[in-house]
């Protein structure tokens, strides 16, 4: 009996001389809230730089949780798995709900990027936000890249090639099984060369801050766990230097700022089978929604068809090749997904163009459109800025991203497949970021997938059709009399 007194008497003593305390202000709640940051117990998990792996707990929220581990648990288990911890203590407040609740995260990734948190020194990219009741699978490994795809750099395109991985968020310990949103970065892991030898340097960069969720102020998939989803961000399917590649035979950057199929969706596909296969085991549902913005927006826009593409669904270098590999519903941003719909004079139209020549590709296989056969495809948003587009009008004049949603969106809406399109949130090349465009997606994908999980759904106030603007192709505003097609309440009509 001593003996185990005395053990307690240690392992509190270890606790209390780790943790520090303090207050920090919540714009969710316009409160100062008390936090507590501990230290790992575990090897301690650091990136390459040697910055510590840091997780967010997000506790005491206004919502019910899922997991049903207590959080004292939940903090020890990440604790014992390397990880520094900072506990913000919510206090059961009202406004710690969702869509509110993602102000905070906005501002918690905004430190992040930083590198410092709470008085904290924290990882620009590795460092992650959990709701309570959240534990999380990191570096779980969903393909092996293919280094002839790309062929940069040098060294590595002769080896066998690295894994691609994913991070995956989950409840711990679930009163429900949960439907789990599934994202592909926007920031590119790849291999790097030093002193001619392969580093580790730019891997597992796939939530680089400074180039994603910090920078663009991005909260949608975090904050997904306030309406009952587990989150998944996978390493985006083109493994380089996002400038850089070339195909075989090809001149330096020919496959700059492209990805290229049938690589990127065997990539995709595996992906989505992978956090489905490992889910599981974990007391996911098996439901999954992808979504994606600017780069990560054309790779997870592969996953919407329900078409069979043989050369798309070889899985010989990924996972769970039992597992299907399509999705309940997607939310898609600016991005990608008709490429010979592209003016001439457009790099991506160059560059692809010169790619289907020479490798006898086509151009139909190099975007999601041809994906789209029937009505089982994913019921889709789309959501982008109409003012985003390159400012050079001599190669965008008609606005890329609001021309590509377009097209995409009549396909689906051609077989029958729901469709909504949320536009002007803000200018330029952004992401919502307002508690009501938020509610909208979040409301979107409760209404396509099954959540059992006790949190209170979203409301979302339908506005009358009558009064609904008007948009052009374009997402310009229109009057009555505009003759074309046009957009009302986010479906496609002919007036």
């Amino acid at each position: 009996m001593m003996r185990s007194y005395i053990t307690l008497l240690l392992l509190l003593s270890a606790y209390v001389a780790t943790a520090e305390t303090g207050k920090w202000k919540s714009l969710a709640t316009g409160t100062s809230l008390n936090y507590t940051t501990s230290a790992a117990t575990g090897t301690k998990a650091t990136d390459v730089n040697g910055m510590p792996m840091t997780v967010v707990y997000l506790e005491n929220l206004g919502f019910q949780k899922i997991g049903q581990n207590s959080n004292a648990d939940d903090v020890a288990w990440l604790r014992s798995q390397g990880y520094q911890v900072v506990e913000l203590d919510y206090a059961h407040s009202e406004k710690a709900v969702s869509p509110t609740l993602n102000q905070d995260i906005i501002a918690i990734n905004s430190s992040l990027q930083g590198g410092r948190f709470c008085g904290c020194d924290c990882s620009p990219y590795r460092s992650y936000i959990l709701m309570e009741g959240y534990r999380i699978s990191r570096d779980i490994p969903y393909y092996q890249d293919a280094p002839g795809v790309y062929n940069y750099p040098d060294v590595y395109k002769d080896t066998a090639g690295d894994m691609l991985y994913l991070d995956l968020v989950y409840p711990a310990n679930p009163s429900a099984a949960v439907p789990v949103v599934v994202t592909f970065s926007y920031s590119n892991s790849f291999a790097t060369v030093s002193s001619g030898q392969l580093t580790d340097t730019n891997k597992h960069k796939r939530m680089y801050l400074p180039y994603f969720w910090g920078a663009f102020k991005d909260s949608f998939v975090e904050g997904a766990s306030a309406v009952g989803f587990a989150w998944a961000v996978c390493d985006h399917p083109k493994y380089c230097d996002w400038g850089q590649g070339r195909y075989a035979g090809g001149g330096n950057k020919s496959l700059g700022a492209i990805e290229v199929n049938p690589d990127a969706a065997r990539k995709v596909k595996s992906a989505i089978r992978t956090v489905r296969g490992v889910g599981r085991s974990l007391g996911l549902s098996g439901e999954v929604v992808v979504t994606g913005f600017s780069r990560g927006s054309t790779a997870a826009a592969l996953a919407v068809g329900d078409g069979q593409t043989d050369a798309f669904e070889d899985a010989s270098r990924g996972r769970f090749a039992d597992e299907s590999s399509l999705v309940q519903c997607a939310l898609l941003g600016p991005g990608m997904f008709d490429y010979e719909s592209t003016l001439s004079s457009s790099n991506e139209y160059i560059r692809m163009s010169a790619f289907v020549s020479n490798t006898g590709s086509s151009w139909e296989q190099q975007g999601a459109l041809a994906t789209i056969q029937g009505s089982s495809s994913a019921p889709t948003l789309f959501f982008h800025n109409t003012d985003d587009f390159y400012a050079d009008k001599n190669k965008d004049p008609q606005g890329l991203y609001a021309t590509q949603a377009a097209l995409m969106k009549a396909r689906l809406d051609a077989v029958g497949v729901a469709t909504e399109m949320l536009t002007d949130y803000s200018t330029g090349h952004a992401v919502p970021q307002s508690a009501a465009t938020l509610q909208q997606m979040y409301d979107f994908m409760l209404r396509h997938v099954s959540v059992d999980t006790g949190i209170k759904a979203v409301n979302v106030q339908t506005a009358d059709a009558a009064a609904a603007p008007v948009y052009d192709l374009l997402g310009r505003k229109v009057s009555s009399g505009y003759k074309g097609f046009v957009v009302r309440n986010g479906r496609l009509y002919h007036q």
